[in-house]
């Protein structure tokens, strides 16, 4: 019994202690770092592949990014200032960096190959707003 009891608190101990393999995501963005914004305003007669973005777009950046990118978020756009108001973006994409010099040469290296896949999701020219982030609450 006691043995068992043992093999039982060992097994348990061992189960709860072991870290999962999956990277943990540190969303957390620091005062100086840049934002990068990039929205997609909702046009008439404009599409976007929501799913194309996410899968293959934002991840795509990301390696382009490398260890500068701390992380990224995508926003999909439900509507405007009241539910029934018309969205102002279909969707914001956003890139939380460290330099904004290594952003900028990361941009220019794979500029082709940015820009050649933005037809692939949407017909939308983006429009993009870098920022410096000043303040943060908790």
């Amino acid at each position: 019994m006691r043995l068992t009891n043992l093999l039982l608190l060992l097994t348990f101990t061992t189960l709860f202690s072991c870290k999962t393999s999956l990277p943990s995501l540190q969303a957390n963005p620091e005062k100086g770092m840049i934002k990068v914004a990039i929205l997609y305003p909702n046009e008439e007669g404009k599409s976007f592949d929501m799913d194309y973005y996410e899968k293959t777009h934002m991840p795509m950046m990301a390696n382009f990014l490398g260890k500068n990118l701390k992380f990224y978020e995508i926003d999909k756009g439900l509507a405007g200032r009241t539910a029934n108001d018309k969205i102002p973006f279909i969707a914001i994409g956003y890139f939380y960096c460290y330099n904004m010099s290594e952003y900028n040469e990361a941009i220019a290296k794979y500029r082709t190959a940015i820009v050649n896949d933005i037809p692939k999701y949407t017909n939308i020219q983006p429009i993009v707003q870098i920022s410096e982030i000043r303040y943060l609450s908790k």
